[in-house]
């Protein structure tokens, strides 16, 4: 009698009971702790992820939307102009999709870095623009503070300071020169 008690029969019925109950605990804690993980040992570049969800997220609503409308509008013209639904609707849609793939993901891109990724957005074009300013410039004195400028507009550091090695090579250090002389 003893033995009977402790039987499988009443096994199902405590894992389901058990399984039940645990259930509103475990699954919400699934997501929690892999955020943890990721923000805790820095798993992800989650910059990176967060980025490119709101560009691909934002370009297939809008493709899509684009998509269902150029169907609508096109087939309403093909109706209006044969008399009949045409699959060419479909098919110019299709086209009219991936020929815009790109250059609207890049505009998305371009919107989603300057609205939510300003620093870094800013950051690239003042170094652009760094560079093309100094293509031509000869002066140390000018590069330098220009330089250091940049450096503290775009990085914004507590102290920024620039050593440049002084000029201590001589004649007999120097390598040859490639030019032949008269």
């Amino acid at each position: 009698m003893a033995l009977e008690q402790f039987s499988l029969r009443g096994l199902p019925g405590a894992i389901l009971t058990f399984t039940s109950a645990s259930a509103p605990l475990v699954i919400p804690s699934i997501p929690i702790a892999t955020g943890i993980a990721i923000l805790r040992y820095r798993l992800y570049d989650i910059d990176r992820i967060i980025n490119r969800t709101l560009v691909y997220g934002s370009l297939t609503a809008t493709l899509v939307t684009l998509y269902f409308g150029a169907i609508v509008v096109l087939q309403r013209v093909f109706v209006t102009l044969t008399g009949q639904q045409s699959t060419l609707a479909v098919v110019a849609s299709t086209l009219l999709i991936a020929a815009l793939f790109t250059p609207l993901r890049r505009r998305i891109q371009g919107f989603i870095d300057r609205r939510f990724y300003r620093r870094k957005y800013d950051a690239r074009k003042t170094l652009e623009a760094f560079s093309a300013r100094q293509r031509n410039e000869t002066d140390l004195d000018s590069l330098s503070d220009d330089l250091v400028g940049v450096v503290r507009e775009t990085m914004q550091p507590s102290h920024v300071s620039l050593w440049l090695r002084p000029d201590t090579a001589s004649k007999k250090n120097e390598a040859p020169s490639l030019s032949k002389e008269p």
